[in-house]
């Protein structure tokens, strides 16, 4: 796609138009098309805890990805057939995700953090017919009542693979390296992400071909990549964010990644800025909120040029004394799963502190009441994205229902309605407010509370719960229980300790409670709900 050049925010606003192909298949139309005119250009640079570092061009990339499509194609995997794809941060991640794209088949990029529990509820909801995981996490889906047809692990020399499961490296030696993509139509489907919501179990969002293609403005405008760049983001494997700012941004400016598979140590962030001269970083709000507290004076972050971060709002003492650290502003910017990155902060456009940004090139913002009608500047509404536009899901996987609800038909056209509230200034500055509904938005992990409530009411000691966000100063918010318990059971720290426990056993680790308290009652409404929102406004 032919990108105005960043002149003025209003010029390119003004001058963007949307040049959507009909076709679009990601591993071909960028991977393969990078690799055929520059195969040496580096692509990835894959390095781990231990030290151990690998460097993948575009060209092996392209190699590697058309072998796993074969590997694919020869198991009876076929365009439209979901893969869950459930690895850390590893370079087989981005050769699954290519390969299943070239393919036509739908990846589900899922975090390596998920329990049991978490894996069968996606393989069964999407009908996934294969997945790529590690050796550790076979076991995970020993029990599924879902066919996976196909079943391949990453091979790690000390786990021995289960029955039915085959060795990643292996299968794809034995391979046929010759593979052409297939067509994918814009509106296909061709990515699945499943994001919490705040009723009942994770929401499929299905984005199309066109989505993918769409990336490539985010990666222009917020992340300012070109093809001299070295992009290290941060973000979980399962999440959207990666896609933004790991593979398809990235990789369709021609920019290399860092990848690294390890714990968040802010002096080795540091150290690893410095070796592998990072030009742009993408961290949460949480990370910076702890590397800001190390001597970042003495590294040598001179390549580092600009720095970004979305998920969590910013606490402006973060803004200002990473800038006084490093002389690089942090740019914000605005996005969902539902929707990808919408309202962007850009370089060599005046920032508003707590503000957003702006609206994204292609994309109309707007401030919408529940009817659908725009609210005065500066008031409080719901945050909307016009459609048509390529950035926005197809819809919510097999819930049509839950898709039409989050329509509205305005007097001025169809609108996206986000589940966020936020402001608009006269300038056009978007300032969030908060969410609509109850979901929890921990160090940028989204976390549906009644997920929460259901692993706590599955201990014996626990009667009933309540599950919403309190403020906390590094994470944004975490999860706090309100808990009732049954007749015979005492509040007691061991107790509480014994409830987080559990919950870590039931789903990922990331959405136990961290703040636990014991209650006589819950609050309730005549008919019997329990009322979280005064709990929320105790907290």
């Amino acid at each position: 796609m032919r990108l105005p050049e960043m002149t003025t925010y209003r010029d390119v606003y003004d001058r963007f138009r949307w040049d959507v192909p009909a076709t679009f298949n990601f591993g071909r139309d960028v991977v393969d098309a990078r690799a055929a005119k520059e195969p040496d250009r580096l692509a990835l640079i894959w390095c781990d805890a231990s030290g151990a570092e690998e460097r993948y061009t575009y060209g092996d990339m392209s190699r590697l990805s058309s072998r796993f499509a074969s590997l694919l194609r020869a198991r009876g995997v076929g365009k439209g057939d979901r893969i869950i794809v459930m690895l850390p941060r590893l370079p087989q991640w981005q050769i699954a995700l290519v390969g299943a794209l070239k393919l036509g088949a739908v990846p589900i990029p899922c975090i390596d953090m998920l329990t049991e529990r978490d894996v069968a509820y996606r393989a069964q909801h999407s009908g996934a017919k294969a997945v790529v995981t590690t050796a550790a996490n076979t076991a995970k889906f020993s029990g599924l009542g879902a066919p996976l047809a196909v079943r391949i692990a990453t091979e790690d020399g000390a786990t021995p693979l289960p029955a039915g499961w085959e060795g990643f490296g292996a299968a794809m030696a034995a391979a046929d390296g010759r593979f052409d993509a297939v067509d994918t139509a814009a509106g296909d489907m061709a990515i699945l992400y499943y994001t919490s919501g705040s009723t009942g179990h994770p929401k499929g969002v299905a984005h199309a071909a066109r989505a993918l293609f769409a990336w490539e403005v985010s990666a222009a405008y917020w992340l300012d990549l070109g093809e001299r760049d070295v992009m290290w983001c941060t973000a979980d494997t399962g999440w959207s964010k990666a896609g933004t700012s790991i593979l398809f941004g990235p990789w369709s400016r021609g920019a290399a990644v860092v990848f690294y598979n390890g714990p968040f140590e802010p002096k080795r962030r540091l150290e690893m800025l410095a070796r592998y001269c990072v030009t742009v970083f993408c961290a949460a709000g949480t990370e910076f909120y702890r590397l800001i507290r190390e001597d970042v004076r003495s590294h040598d972050l001179s390549a580092l040029r600009h720095a970004v971060s979305a998920g969590e709002a910013l606490n402006p003492v973060i803004l200002e004394r990473w800038q006084e650290l490093t002389g690089i502003r942090i740019h914000e910017a605005y996005g969902q799963t539902e929707t990808l990155m919408t309202v962007l902060n850009y370089r060599g456009t005046p920032i508003k502190i707590g503000s957003m940004g702006l609206a994204s090139p292609g994309t109309m913002i707007a401030i919408l009441d529940d009817q659908g009608r725009r609210v005065p500047t500066g008031a409080t509404g719901n945050i909307a994205v016009g459609l048509p536009n390529p950035q926005v899901m197809l819809g919510y996987y097999e819930d049509p229902d839950r898709t039409a609800a989050n329509i509205v038909r305005g007097p001025d056209g169809d609108w996206f309605i986000t589940g966020d509230l936020g402001s608009q200034d006269e300038d056009g500055y978007v300032f969030y407010q908060g969410r609509a509904d109850d979901v929890i938005n921990s160090a940028g992990y989204r976390i549906g509370p009644l997920e929460v409530e259901n692993a706590i009411l599955e201990h014996e000691a626990v009667q009933e719960c309540a599950v919403v966000a309190s403020p906390d100063a590094e994470r944004g918010e975490v999860v706090k229980a309100f808990i009732v318990l049954r007749d015979g059971a005492a509040a007691s720290e061991t107790l509480a300790r014994e409830i987080q426990d559990h919950v870590k056993r039931l789903t990922a680790p990331y959405k136990y409670p961290r703040r636990i308290q014991f209650l006589d009652s819950l609050p309730k409404t005549a008919t019997g709900k329990i009322m979280r929102r005064e709990l929320r406004g105790r907290e």
